[in-house]
C-alpha cells in the first residue's frame, strides 16, 4: 500500500478525484490544503508560502510521496523556483516530492516534444507567465488559448467536454504542434486526453496527468493513464 500526498489550493475540487481515478487500489490519496480563492499571481505567490506547512502535515500521515498540485503556483517565479519548491516539500514531508510545473516539463521532455499547443482556463497575466516558463525550458509555444477565468471554483466547474473542445480549438490553430498541454490541476481534463491524441495524432498532457505520472515514477507505481505518456519512464532529475 502506497500513501500519496497532494498539496492543493483550498478551492481545488479536481485534483483529488483525478488522482484517485488514475491510481491503483493499492494507493490511498491524502490531501493538505493551502488558502486560495482566485487564480492570480498575487494569491498564488502568497499560497506558495504555505506549502511547507501543508507538506509537514502530510508527513504526519507517513506519505510515501507528495505532489504540489498547482501549475501556475509552481511556475510563478520561473525555472529554479520549481526545483527549490520540490526540495522544500521533500524535506517537509520526509518523502520524494514533485511540483506540477516541473512534472509537465519532464513529461514533455520524455515525449521528445519541441512545439506545444497550450490550452488554459487562465486570464492573460498567467497565460504569459506560463508561456515564458515553457519557452524558458526549451519549448516553442505555437498556440495558447485561455478562458480568462480568475475564480478557481469556476475553473473547477469546467467539464472534460470543455477541455476536449478547447483542446480541439487550440490544436486546430496549430497544425505544426508536437503536443497539446491542457494546463491547471483544477481543470477536469485527464479523461479528454486519449480522444484528443487519437483525433490529432499528437501526445496530449494535462497538469494532473503529468503530476500523477511523475510522482508514480518516483514511487514505482503504475498509474491508469490511457495516453502516450504512460509508456515513458520519468527521469529523477530533482
Amino acid at each position: 500500500m502506497s500513501r500519496v500526498g497532494i498539496v492543493v489550493p483550498s478551492s481545488n475540487t479536481t485534483a483529488e478525484p483525478e488522482f484517485r481515478h488514475a491510481l491503483p487500489e493499492t494507493c490511498t490519496v491524502h490531501a493538505a490544503r493551502m488558502p486560495l480563492e482566485d487564480v492570480t499571481a498575487t494569491e498564488l505567490d502568497a499560497m506558495a508560502d504555505d506549502a511547507d506547512r501543508a507538506a509537514s502535515l502530510l508527513s504526519d500521515a507517513s506519505v510515501d510521496g507528495v505532489a504540489y498540485a498547482c501549475t501556475t503556483g509552481s511556475l510563478l517565479h520561473g525555472s529554479g523556483f520549481d526545483a527549490q519548491l520540490e526540495s522544500r516539500l521533500s524535506e517537509a514531508a520526509a518523502a520524494p516530492a514533485v511540483a506540477t510545473a516541473l512534472s509537465v516539463v519532464r513529461a514533455l521532455d520524455a515525449l521528445n516534444v519541441d512545439r506545444v499547443a497550450v490550452a488554459t482556463p487562465y486570464a492573460a497575466e498567467l497565460n504569459e507567465l506560463e508561456r515564458e516558463y515553457l519557452t524558458g525550458n526549451g519549448f516553442e509555444v505555437v498556440s495558447l488559448d485561455g478562458r480568462d477565468i480568475v475564480e478557481n471554483t469556476a475553473i473547477g466547474k469546467l467539464s472534460p467536454s470543455d477541455a476536449k473542445q478547447q483542446g480541439r480549438d487550440v490544436l486546430s490553430d496549430a497544425p505544426d504542434a508536437d503536443a497539446l498541454f491542457l494546463s491547471c490541476t483544477n481543470y477536469w481534463s485527464v479523461s479528454a486526453l486519449a480522444s484528443l491524441e487519437a483525433a490529432f495524432d499528437v501526445p496530449a498532457v494535462s497538469s494532473n496527468a503529468a503530476t500523477i505520472w511523475d510522482l508514480c515514477g518516483r514511487l514505482g507505481v503504475q498509474p491508469d493513464l490511457d495516453i502516450r505518456l504512460a509508456d515513458r519512464e520519468p527521469v529523477d532529475d530533482a
